[in-house]
C-alpha cells in the first residue's frame, strides 16, 4: 500500500519537474536568442556606420554579403506579402520615402564586369551588389553631390536613370528651317523650326535646383517626358575639322513650349554675325538629362545643320 501511494505521488510530481525543465530550457534559449539578436543588431549598426564613411574594401565586401543575405530573406517576405505592403521598407512601408534599398529592384547583372565574353579592346565594367547606392560616398568622397545643381567644377549624381525608352519610342529630331547649307542675312532675326518625334515636349523643371535630380519618366504612350534645346556655334568654315569648345556658343535656348503639330518654333531675334555655324538640337528629359533609350545601336536622337550668315 505504501509503495503504491509513493508511486502515485511520483507520477503526479514528474510532469511538474518536466515542465520546469522545459521552461528553463526555453528561457535559456530565449536568452541566447536575445543575446544573438543584440549582437546581430550591434554588428548591423557597425555595418551602417561603415556605410556612411569611406570604409575599407574588406568592410564593403562584408556589408555586401550581409546585404545579399538580407535581400534573400526579404525576397521571401515580399513573395508572400507583396512589395507594396513591405513594412520594413521605410516609413509606413512607402518605398518612395524609404532609405533602404528594396530587394525587388536589386539588379544582379551589375555584379558582372562583362568580361565573360570580351570583345577586342573592351574594358571591364564597374560592379556592385547594391545598385551602386553609395557610389558617390565611397568612390569620390571629395566630389560634391550634384544635389539638383549645375556645379561647373563637376559633381557626382546619386539619382537613378529611371525609365529607359523602348526602341519603338526613341526620340528623333530634324530641322525644318533653316535647312542645311542655307545662307542667312547677318544680324537679322530669323525663326528656327525643329520637328520632333516621340518626345513629350514642353516639360522642364527648375534647372537651378532640380538639375539631373529625378529619374527619366515616360508618358502613357511610352514617350520620354521632356523638352529640347537649340545651340548654335561658330565653326569657322564648312570644312573645319576642329572640335568646338562646348563652353562657347553664339546662341542657346531651351525650347520650353510644347510642339505644335510636331514642330517647335524658336525666334533668334538678334540673328547671327557673319560666319559659318553649326546648329544642333539637344533632346533631354524634364530634368535636363540627355534622353536614355533601350539600345546602344541607334540613329542619332538629335539633328545638326550647317548654315552661313552672309557667306
Amino acid at each position: 500500500m505504501k509503495f503504491s501511494t509513493a508511486l502515485t505521488s511520483l507520477i503526479l510530481i514528474a510532469p511538474l519537474f518536466a515542465g520546469e525543465a522545459f521552461a528553463a530550457a526555453a528561457f535559456k534559449g530565449g536568452k541566447g536568442g536575445a543575446q544573438g539578436g543584440n549582437k546581430g543588431g550591434a554588428a548591423n549598426n557597425k555595418g551602417a556606420a561603415n556605410n556612411t564613411s569611406t570604409a575599407s574594401a574588406a568592410a564593403s565586401t562584408s556589408a555586401a554579403a550581409s546585404n545579399s543575405t538580407s535581400a534573400a530573406t526579404n525576397n521571401t517576405v515580399l513573395a508572400n506579402t507583396g512589395a507594396a505592403n513591405n513594412t520594413g521598407s521605410g516609413s509606413g512601408g512607402d518605398l518612395q520615402s524609404s532609405t533602404t534599398l528594396d530587394p525587388s529592384v536589386i539588379a544582379t547583372g551589375f555584379e558582372s564586369n562583362g568580361q565573360q565574353v570580351p570583345t577586342a579592346g573592351q574594358v571591364a565594367s564597374l560592379t556592385s551588389s547594391n545598385n551602386f547606392i553609395n557610389f558617390c560616398a565611397l568612390t569620390l568622397p571629395n566630389v560634391p553631390i550634384t544635389n539638383g545643381q549645375q556645379i561647373k567644377t563637376g559633381s557626382c549624381n546619386p539619382a537613378p536613370m529611371g525609365i529607359i525608352a523602348a526602341t519603338t519610342n526613341m526620340p528623333s529630331a530634324k530641322f525644318v528651317s533653316p535647312v542645311n547649307g542655307q545662307d542667312i542675312a547677318p544680324n537679322t532675326a530669323f525663326n528656327v523650326q525643329l520637328a520632333i518625334n516621340h518626345l513629350e515636349t514642353g516639360n522642364f523643371v527648375n534647372a537651378d535646383s532640380n538639375y539631373y535630380s529625378a529619374p527619366q519618366q515616360v508618358n502613357g504612350a511610352g514617350d520620354i517626358v521632356g523638352h529640347s534645346h537649340i545651340t548654335i556655334q561658330n565653326v569657322g568654315s564648312f570644312t573645319s575639322t576642329t572640335p568646338q569648345d562646348p563652353n562657347v556658343f553664339a546662341f542657346f535656348k531651351g525650347l520650353n513650349t510644347a510642339a505644335v503639330n510636331g514642330v517647335i518654333t524658336q525666334a533668334v531675334t538678334a540673328g547671327l554675325p557673319a560666319g559659318v555655324y553649326r546648329m544642333c538640337s539637344i533632346n533631354t528629359d524634364a530634368n535636363h538629362t540627355p534622353c536614355l533609350v533601350a539600345v546602344a545601336q541607334h540613329g542619332a536622337l538629335d539633328d545638326c545643320v550647317y548654315v552661313s550668315s552672309d557667306f
